[in-house]
């Protein structure tokens, strides 16, 4: 992460926050004293090893640092709050198809409780080398009210970059069985998500190649962004983050196959 976090940095003489949280110490009951200095000098130590961190990764910037007991998701919640982050930017590991699930795991927490735009780093492996500096920014909309909020921020990310911007949208279609043929109404759904695509970019100006293709969201988005060569992935999040929305309940899949960063807005 450190390389894009520095890129954003110097590209938009941003300022940098570093937050790091460690467990509290949970005092025993019963008649065992407890050093009442001991989590003071915990913090102290935590503060002191952070700082020292952003002094040797990030030589020559002004960064601010919160070291905080508590569970992670929690804090990076609250400092974004007290800094007015407009920001975040957190790696996962996305393990394994339960990640989708684990409402638990810092990244899923901070991409549902924070309402700024989040910045994740690949899941899986890149299929192609990393790019700091964005040559193909990907967007992909579902037919959310959000899309055309999506599709803006996307196109002014790929204007500061002067990269590449295209646009894809993935009808998750249910298999046809033998009750029900999909099959007649597939095309008519095709055109629609066309068209709509097409007046998006018509209201926002913008001149960039789209596809409409079929299959699971993940999957589709990843083979997207493989054969646009995209370096970012700009989505969405769902405009209730309380509600399921269609994409905000595959954007963990998202980020997991992702082949490179994502940013959700």
């Amino acid at each position: 992460m450190i390389p894009y976090v520095r890129e954003v940095a110097r590209h938009f003489s941003a300022q940098v926050t570093l937050v790091h949280a460690y467990p509290p110490i949970i005092l025993p009951y019963g008649d065992l004293a407890v050093d009442p200095i001991l989590p003071g000098d915990i913090r102290q130590f935590e503060e002191t090893r952070l700082k020292k961190f952003a002094i040797d990764t990030f030589p020559g910037l002004h960064v601010e640092t919160f070291a905080e007991p508590g569970e992670a998701g929690s804090v990076v919640h609250k400092i974004v709050e007290h800094q007015g982050t407009d920001l975040v930017m957190i790696g996962t590991h996305g393990y394994g198809p339960a990640r989708r699930f684990l409402l638990g795991s810092i990244a899923a927490k901070v991409l549902h409780d924070v309402s700024v735009a989040v910045w994740t780093s690949a899941g899986s492996a890149a299929s192609h080398p990393a790019a700091t500096h964005y040559k193909c920014v990907l967007c992909a909309l579902d037919e959310s009210e959000e899309a055309e909020t999506v599709l803006a921020a996307a196109a002014a990310v790929a204007a500061e970059y002067k990269a590449r911007l295209s646009l894809v949208h993935v009808m998750d279609m249910p298999a046809s069985s033998a009750n029900f043929d999909f099959g007649p109404g597939e095309k008519e759904m095709r055109d629609d998500a066309d068209c709509r695509l097409r007046e998006l970019k018509d209201q926002l100006g913008i001149d960039a190649p789209h596809a409409v293709i079929d299959g699971a969201v993940a999957e589709g988005v990843q083979q997207e962004a493989i054969r646009r060569n995209a370096d970012l992935i700009v989505t969405g999040r769902g405009l209730e983050q309380g509600t399921i929305s269609r994409l905000w309940s595959r954007l963990y899949p998202i980020i997991r196959e992702s082949p490179c960063p994502v940013l959700s807005i």
